[in-house]
């Protein structure tokens, strides 16, 4: 398997899906890396040369952020919101939908499961 970027890309793939795999590369990133590095973006992994392998490896480390510093930069994003306590910040605190979305109805992936409401029925007491 080549490496790029600190992660293990697929060799038996087209170049361009295998860098998908890379946290930050999408559909659109990836081809755009193949386009500015002359890279043929249909080819398989296995068959391109280290050379190609580099250029790609190059391009990745120059022009985008990737894997680790892409994910501390979301993380410092998120805490700088929460720190000056906007309303999204309050939102991600809370683990609510942040965007708008409403949550009378929707929002169980973010809310979590439901939670009954009221207090506990208890046994009458025999004296």
């Amino acid at each position: 398997m080549a490496r790029v970027a600190g992660v293990e890309i697929p060799n038996d793939k087209k170049i361009w899906v295998s860098l998908m795999e890379i946290y930050g590369i999408g559909e659109a990133k990836a081809k755009e890396v193949c386009e500015s590095t002359k890279v043929d973006e249909n080819t398989i992994v296995e068959k391109l040369s280290e050379e190609e392998l580099d250029k790609v490896r190059g391009y990745i480390d120059k022009n985008l952020q990737t894997e680790g510093e892409l994910r501390q930069k979301q993380f410092r994003d998120i805490k700088r919101l929460k720190d000056i306590r906007s309303y999204r910040g309050i939102r991600h605190k809370l683990g609510l939908p942040v965007r708008g979305q409403r949550t009378r109805h929707n929002a169980h992936t973010r809310k979590g499961k439901s939670k009954p409401v009221g207090g506990l029925k208890r046994k009458l007491e025999k004296t």
